[in-house]
């Protein structure tokens, strides 16, 4: 018999376009385990197409440390999507 692992479930803190997007300042996702970070934007994207002129220039982070969009997420991790800003 064959034992599936759980899904996880991360926490995406959104900030300038991201917020603006989703109306709201935090998601939660359910994920299989073993997945990069690089997929939540992917998963955001393919809910708001919009965003997807973001996704070359969009850095990311996991529980307060920037991190390689290869990162594997873990369940509970907190994750931001950095975008550049700018303005004085």
């Amino acid at each position: 018999m064959n034992e599936r692992q759980t899904d996880i479930t991360v926490t995406i803190e959104l900030f300038a376009i991201y917020q603006e997007t989703f109306g709201r300042e935090e998601i939660s996702y359910r994920f299989p385990p073993n997945t990069p970070v690089k997929a939540v934007l992917d998963r955001m994207i393919a809910e708001r197409p919009k965003l997807a002129q973001w996704r070359e220039v969009t850095r990311f982070g996991i529980n307060l440390e920037f991190v390689d969009p290869e990162t594997i997420v873990r369940d509970g991790d907190e994750i931001v999507l950095i975008t550049p800003v700018s303005g004085g």
